[in-house]
């Protein structure tokens, strides 16, 4: 039997479709916002006009010329390093629309559980203004955590980023003072989140390049990227919601509308101030490249995020540090590295950390870039840190790479006989990188060895020429002397006889 919920879930379906429908149709032919009752020929026009901003990256000596879009702001960066490969008004404070909610799922998933029960109170669910996006949640209904970020990333439901607001910090207000607090952590300078879900607020806003440090966070958790690269989900009633219902995620790259390879997740955003903002994430070519649009039209919100793409992907390359930077480590280390020596493997006192890579264009090298050493490490720079190296190309940023003690404080190291049975393990609490140097025993074994041979054969050769009458000895030497000392003595007597 069908509750009255759930006829009512349908109708709000049906409604939010219709209201899409409307959206898509007034974005085209009406618009909104500043640009409110501007004709379809205005507004490609005004797009045509934001293609002609400048372009910041394409200022950069030798970097690769990035493509005109239609955006007012755009950005796309390696996650991994944040280096930023293309910048359009990175820093312009916009409004970001429903992409707010990479930062609302982020926190939800760093302060709870997947498991926990997240309840809908009426201020959750009855703040909204009229047509706002949502997913037909009622008060005093209850779902999961997981059930909630697929709400959220999916279904871009504005009612449960407040429910989850309320579940993790009390109440939605301290909840935007933990969205603020998270991303001056993350290094945002231009980023004041006044809700949790991006509706309008005139004291709500951020920039491309703010939100391409808070997606960085976002898409290295497999679990959000799981979450929001899911195309459709499926709600199955409980006792607690009783409805069964699907909700379908409107990002056209995600659902393959406008297919790409190597998609890991996105979010979509649209409020009449905002116009089209979009956030995606793909995966090729040992990158990992987030690309954001603020301020676009559609459909071409899409088309440009797959350019923009696509030149990252064409134009830069992953280089390696450990591999190929010879200026900070010296190439010879075996006298403090081996992998088979008589202790077991004691390895390289300093190395690269063998992760670290940077991204340059394809025709460059990494000598073509210049670097600085900083021994000035804290606790963010992993285990065993003693120099972080910060590489530039040009004057522009391109990743970093840390130097690590091999072996340390701590760490475990396996000491072996020969055998198997025979090993024993000790660990170094006791010691520090700072007073500590391993040294290879096998290989002051071989040079002890070799000295002795050495010496050994020296002997025998000089025992040899010695034998053989070839040199003489001291003793040798100063009996001849004496004998000829004798013989000419012996001469002058027979001279003196005769």
């Amino acid at each position: 039997m069908t509750s009255r919920t759930s006829v009512r879930k349908k109708l709000a379906a049906s409604m939010a479709a219709a209201i899409f429908g409307i959206t898509v149709f007034s974005t085209a032919f009406l618009g909104c916002g500043n640009i409110c009752h501007a004709t379809s020929d205005e507004l490609t026009a005004a797009a045509e006009e934001r293609k002609t901003l400048p372009i910041q990256s394409n200022e950069i000596e030798d970097w690769p010329d990035g493509p005109e879009v239609s955006s007012e702001a755009a950005i796309v960066m390696d996650i991994n390093t944040n280096t930023v490969l293309y910048a359009k008004n990175i820093h312009e404070e916009l409004y970001p629309a429903s992409t707010t909610k990479i930062m609302t799922c982020l926190l939800a998933s760093e302060y709870s559980s997947l498991n926990e029960d997240v309840t809908f109170s009426y201020e959750a669910v009855h703040s909204l203004p009229s047509g706002a996006s949502n997913i037909g949640m009622d008060q005093g209904q209850v779902i999961t955590m997981e059930e909630a970020l697929y709400g959220i990333l999916v279904g871009s439901a504005n009612e449960v980023a407040n429910a989850v607001a309320e579940h993790v910090s009390g109440s939605i207000d301290e909840f935007v003072d933990l969205m603020n607090e998270k991303a001056k952590e993350l290094g945002c300078e231009n980023t004041h989140f006044a809700n949790t879900n991006g509706l309008h607020d005139d004291d709500h806003y951020t920039s491309v390049y703010d939100l391409a440090l808070i997606s960085a966070e976002f898409f290295s958790s497999e679990l959000l990227c799981r979450i929001s690269s899911t195309a459709r989900y499926h709600f199955v009633a409980k006792s607690t919601q009783p409805d069964d219902f699907y909700i379908a995620n409107t990002h056209a790259i995600i659902t393959g509308e406008y297919p790409y390879s190597g998609v890991v997740g996105g979010k979509t955003g649209y409020t009449n101030e905002a116009r089209r903002t979009l956030v995606t994430c793909a995966e090729n070519n040992g990158m990992k490249l987030v690309c954001i649009v603020f301020k676009n039209e559609a459909p071409t919100q899409y088309t440009d995020t797959i350019t923009l793409l696509d030149y990252g992907f064409n134009n830069f390359q992953v280089v390696n540090v450990a591999d190929n930077d010879e200026t900070y480590i010296p190439d010879d280390t075996s006298f403090f590295h081996s992998s088979s020596d008589i202790f077991g493997d004691s390895s390289e006192i300093l190395e690269f950390d063998e992760d670290d890579y940077v991204i340059i264009p394809i025709t460059s090298q990494l000598s073509d870039a210049d670097s600085t050493i900083s021994y000035d490490v804290t606790e963010a720079d992993g285990d065993r840190a003693v120099a972080v190296v910060t590489y530039t190309y040009n004057g522009e940023y391109v990743g970093k790479a840390t130097i690590r003690a091999v072996t340390g404080e701590g760490e475990t190291t396996t000491y072996s006989s020969g055998s198997s049975s025979d090993n024993t393990e000790v660990t170094d609490n006791q010691f520090s990188t700072n007073n500590v140097i391993y040294i290879n025993v096998r290989y002051i074994a071989m040079i002890m060895i070799a000295v002795a041979a050495s010496v050994s054969l020296g002997a025998m050769i000089y025992s040899f020429l010695i034998h053989n009458h070839l040199i003489q000895s001291k003793a040798d030497r100063k009996r001849m002397r004496k004998r000829k000392k004798e013989a000419k003595k012996f001469k002058l007597d027979i001279h003196n006889y005769k």
